[in-house]
């Protein structure tokens, strides 16, 4: 059970990732972003959901 929890948070944080890279937020601040959501996984893709940039498709 702990693989498979392990592997959905995995696939959220690059998915999050992903959404700051395509953000229009400077370059210093989807760094700190990532970073925040790569050392603290739960943590950091919890506090993104609610504070974080987002992406902006099309």
């Amino acid at each position: 059970m702990n693989y498979i929890l392990g592997i959905i948070i995995f696939a959220l944080d690059v998915w999050a990732i992903a959404s700051i890279i395509n953000t229009n937020e400077s370059t210093g601040t989807k760094i700190i972003w990532i970073l925040l959501v790569a050392v603290l996984p739960v943590l950091g893709l919890i506090i993104w959901w609610f504070a974080g940039p987002k992406a902006n498709y099309g």
